[in-house]
């Protein structure tokens, strides 16, 4: 399987061209009962602590540092370990997750719940997810999302629930989506791109119907957080183009290139989410994690000192900057995938380029890292040293605005296989901290 971004999602010419766009970069290579299960993890500050608080809302400068990890479910990625397992089976292979979060002395995980314009809670917009029980729609006896909450809080842990706003589906035949859902309901919502369907942005009735189903499950449930990944408009695919003529002729006239219009249709996702949520739950916290480049300085001087050839700004329509300086979001976790002394985006120059970002936003930023990049057999000699996730952390802690780090993935942080994650929760983790 070919990773683009941090996450699992698929391999083809689209995960082909973000490898050779990040020059070999791992952002192209590929979300109280319990005080005995608590002891030893640093909690991050709980719902009540930040009730109220107005957007950007940073952590506390004393707050314990942000220890997370990512649980992906698009394809089965982390969890459930395969389709169609008993819900005793799925619920099992969950808590052994939470715990795993504990054992390493994390304190939050970031669950994937809606993978494809679907759901792992009983939503009353979208189908229950396929990588549940194999079959689009099919009840898989049980809530997902609500016990992970319930579970996640038990053990002291945050859950962050993960969300992708516009992929609809791995495929593009909308005849085999469950005949209830939406996008077959309303086949003028989607583009085929890629190999893939996706949700068009340009359209505001879209934008509205994606907030609706995240909210869905924010309403439901007390997560502590909402979290979107690096996906809004799709990694470019060479010789492909994005059909959305007909958005563009209807509601773009007024912009001076295509690309600002649709850079300011991700804008208005990202505002209209932030005050959505501010409402709704304000005690939540409203993060983003995107690839980690926003513009080299090259081509413009506010840029990192990179040499990447893929900007979120330029070739994903998302002015991550721009949500950071205007306070649209409470954190940034940047997938800062590539290591220390890389030759066109180096971790101690791209780390440094956000600290600077977030300085006096009120944005928090927790770092990206790519665990699942640790391998005793990589070809890079960097990611087959156990010691290179350490060297990260470490490097990281000399800037006070990073707050945190979070781990791709849920897998690699249980699996360990060549002992790096050990090696950080020895060198960092440790001893154990009080939970808040």
């Amino acid at each position: 399987m070919t990773y683009i971004g941090r996450r699992g999602l698929l391999a083809g010419a689209a995960g082909a061209l973000a490898a050779a766009a990040a020059a070999g970069g791992p952002a192209a290579a590929a979300a109280g009962a319990g005080a005995k299960h608590a002891a030893g993890v640093a909690r991050s500050p709980g719902a009540a602590e930040r009730a109220g608080r107005h957007r950007p809302a940073g952590r506390a400068a004393d707050a314990p540092e942000f220890r997370g990890m990512w649980i992906a479910t698009v394809q089965n990625v982390d969890w459930p370990s395969r389709s169609g397992l008993s819900a005793g089976s799925q619920r099992a292979e969950l808590l052994s997750l939470l715990d795993t979060a504990v054992e390493r002395r994390l304190n939050a995980v970031v669950l994937q719940v809606r993978p494809a314009a679907d759901a792992l809670w009983p939503s009353r917009l979208e189908p229950w997810s396929q990588w549940l029980t194999g079959e689009q729609g099919a009840d898989p006896g049980w809530d997902p999302l609500g016990t992970a909450v319930a579970e996640a809080h038990a053990r002291g842990l945050e859950l962050h629930a993960w969300f992708n706003p516009y992929r609809v589906a791995n495929h593009t035949d909308p005849d085999r989506l469950v005949a209830s859902h939406p996008a077959r309901r309303n086949p003028g919502w989607t583009v085929p791109y890629g190999g893939k369907l996706y949700y068009n942005p340009g359209l505001p009735e879209v934008r509205r119907f994606v907030q609706d189903a995240m909210l869905d499950a924010v309403a439901r449930y007390p997560v502590d957080g909402v979290h979107w990944d690096d996906y809004f408009y799709p990694y470019p695919v060479d010789g492909q183009s994005f059909d959305d003529d007909e958005a563009y002729e209807r509601y773009g006239s007024s912009f001076d290139s295509r690309a600002d219009w649709r850079r300011h249709n991700t804008d208005t996702l990202v505002r209209e989410m932030s005050e959505r949520l501010r409402t709704l739950r304000p005690a939540a916290r409203f993060g983003i994690s995107p690839f980690a480049i926003w513009r080299n300085a090259d081509r413009d001087p506010l840029g990192s000192p990179t040499q990447a050839g893929l900007g979120t700004y330029d070739d994903l329509y998302a002015d991550t900057r721009k949500w950071v300086t205007e306070g649209w979001i409470d954190y940034v976790a940047p997938q800062v995938y590539w290591h220390i002394g890389h030759p066109t985006a180096d971790y101690a120059d791209v780390v440094p380029w956000w600290a600077r970002t977030v300085e006096g936003t009120g944005v928090d930023l927790y770092v990206g890292e790519a665990l699942y990049r640790s391998d005793a057999n990589s070809p890079t000699a960097a990611w087959r040293d156990p010691a290179e996730p350490s060297r990260h952390v470490r490097f990281a802690r000399q800037y006070p605005q990073v707050r945190g780090h979070l781990w791709f993935s849920a897998k690699q942080v249980a699996a360990d296989p060549n002992g790096a994650m050990a090696r950080v929760v020895a060198d960092h983790y440790g001893p154990p901290a009080q939970p808040r």
